[in-house]
């Protein structure tokens, strides 16, 4: 190692070393760059590794000669043990002004990266240093969660297109593992339709994709909970949202009863099927509804024909029923049922819901030969999210085409589904002494869109649903990555569990300030030159890696579609004419 200069200034987080000369520094300016490496004796018969982040030179108070000085971030320790190298993150000894620093050489860098067998997961090179190759532990960096951010354009997309491929090694378009089908399950929220080119290979490689669209999309309503349903049928605000609720909760149970005879236990929540239009006409009869106030009548819901209505709960699913008009003759007397008048909005509402053709993959999805799906067919649907149908490594949920009022429900939906299989399954595993041999990991593109830190009731059940993988789906073999370019955005209690962080250039000053913040101390300072990072360029953080650096990561083959329009060299071509005809075919998905 090369000695460099003296400690003149140690604190937490900042210590100042002093250049020995204006010769070593010329010497050795191309490794005297922003965020390369020192070596500092630490008086304990080991070393400091820090990050250097600052060079200045200062003018002696009395010469003409300018000296050098560096500021640097420590970031850990290290022993040599006769040439073998023990790298340990944080729990640094300040070193004492006048401490020794070198330059350390290429193979004690090299040495801390592989110290652990267990970094084999090749993220790229050092952006500052080419020749030495960055791994972190690959289960450590996927077994928890993840977050990726960095600006428009800064390349995310491609990033995260190069990390998964790398861990199901494609490479240049080829699939490493044929013929042989790996077990690795990953699940992409695409809410721009860019993912599907990365990972489409030719077919004699033998990679499955799976690509769900709003055309092939199946999410019977029957699958939502509480929450979902309400979300989707009914306004909060509305002054008698709550009857709203509680007749809606009463006819889904009904109907979910009447279609499932041989089940115990069934309620709001249990994720069998009812019929949605049986709902709908039990909710317009009580809208309707009229009632005798004769006493040998009972006090039932009277037709107009002048029968009465022996069994309300089960009739009114069955059949829209015509009442008598209300009256106060002493035979006929009739009166308003309690809720007559009060659910016209809510009828309207479900009637627009249910004839609305953009919905139809929610409200009315069908089998391929036509029929609707029931409770007997959860296997095929859970099969077609999980990618078993034809076992794909990779299924892209394609939200691109999803209208915006029902984003938040379906993110909430196949979320909270792909969270509760991983947990049951887990509880299966566990009563014979094993864990779950199958983990997920769903990516959340666009994150900002759909868990935002702040929003409505039209974001509850999406937010709900991903922070509950956050806080607990570790434990059930489910793991987050969490993909936006307003991290400062985003739900924080997401942001909170994630234990590695690739953050790519950065350029507004709340989401730096924010990354800086979740960042653990050492490394805060690390943020500061984010701003200047190229495009593919990341600080990568967290418990997976041997030590935090800047690393250049190579494109991905193929590449998502999310290249940016050359619009200076559009507009200098010729110009072209468009078929309207089919752009609004494809409109009106006609």
């Amino acid at each position: 190692m090369i000695e460099i200069g003296k400690v003149i200034s140690s604190k937490p987080g900042n210590i100042i070393v002093l250049l020995d000369s204006i010769e070593v520094f010329e010497r050795n300016k191309d490794r005297l760059r922003i965020s390369r490496y020192v070596s500092i004796e630490d008086g304990n018969n080991s070393n400091i590794l820090a990050s250097i982040r600052d060079i200045a030179a200062v003018q002696s108070p009395n010469a003409d000669t300018i000296n050098y000085t560096i500021t640097c971030s420590p970031i850990g320790c290290y022993f040599d043990f006769d040439g073998i190298i023990n790298f340990k993150q944080g729990g640094v000894n300040l070193p004492s002004p006048t401490e020794p620093a070198y330059l350390p050489d290429d193979d004690v860098i090299n040495s801390i990266f592989s110290s652990n067998q267990n970094f084999s997961f090749f993220i790229g090179k050092l952006s500052n240093n080419d020749s030495i190759e960055y791994y972190v532990d690959g289960n450590k960096f996927f077994g928890k969660h993840i977050a990726v951010v960095g600006s428009t354009g800064s390349g995310k997309s491609c990033s995260v297109a190069r990390l998964l491929q790398t861990a199901m090694q494609i490479e240049k378009g080829h699939n490493k593992n044929k013929p042989i089908t790996k077990n690795t399950h990953v699940i992409i929220f695409d809410i721009h339709s860019e993912y599907q080119t990365a990972f489409s290979l030719e077919d004699d490689e033998q990679f499955h994709l799976n690509v769900l669209d709003v055309e092939k999309l199946c999410l019977p309503y029957w699958l939502m909970n509480s929450q979902e349903l309400e979300e989707l049928f009914i306004e909060s605000n509305e002054m008698n949202s709550h009857n709203q609720i509680s007749q809606f909760k009463k006819a889904v149970i009904l109907s979910k009863e009447k279609h499932n005879p041989g089940m115990t236990h069934i309620n709001y929540d249990t994720p069998v099927y009812f019929d949605i239009r049986e709902v709908y006409r039990y909710i317009k009869n009580k809208n309707h509804e009229v009632i005798s106030k004769n006493d040998s009548d009972g006090h039932k819901p009277k037709r107009q024909d002048g029968s009465l209505v022996e069994n309300p709960d089960t009739t009114y699913l069955d059949e829209e029923i015509v009442f008598t008009a209300t009256s106060n003759t002493k035979d006929n007397k009739a009166t308003n049922g309690p809720y007559n008048g009060e659910f016209e909005r809510f009828v309207t509402r479900l009637e627009t819901k249910l004839s609305d053709k953009r919905l139809k993959f929610i409200t009315a999805p069908v089998k391929h030969d036509g029929m609707a799906f029931t409770t007997e067919d959860f296997d095929q649907l859970l099969q077609q999210f999980l990618g078993y149908i034809d076992q794909s490594n990779v299924t892209i949920i394609d939200l691109s085409a999803i209208p915006f009022e029902v984003l938040s429900i379906v993110v909430s939906l196949l979320s909270r589904i792909i969270f509760d299989f991983a947990f049951h399954y887990s509880k299966i595993r566990h009563t014979t002494g094993e864990v779950n041999d199958i983990p997920f990991m769903l990516v959340c593109e666009e994150a900002h869109n759909y868990i935002p830190k702040t929003g409505g009731a039209e974001y509850a059940s999406s937010r709900h649903s991903i922070e509950r993988i956050a806080k607990e789906g570790r434990k059930y073999g489910l793991t987050l990555m969490v993909v936006s370019q307003r991290p400062s955005e985003v739900s924080e209690t997401v942001f909170s569990q994630c234990n590695n962080f690739v953050v790519l250039k950065l350029t507004n000053v709340n989401d730096q300030s924010y990354i800086k913040n979740l960042l653990p101390d050492n490394n805060a300072t690390l943020v500061d030159i984010l701003p200047t990072l190229s495009a593919g360029e990341c600080l990568v953080v967290g418990d997976a890696v041997p030590l935090p650096a800047i690393v250049k990561m190579e494109m991905p083959s193929p590449i998502p579609s999310s290249s940016d329009v050359r619009v200076y060299d559009e507009w200098n071509k010729d110009w072209v004419n468009i078929a309207f005809t089919d752009i609004i075919k494809r409109w009106r998905k006609e």
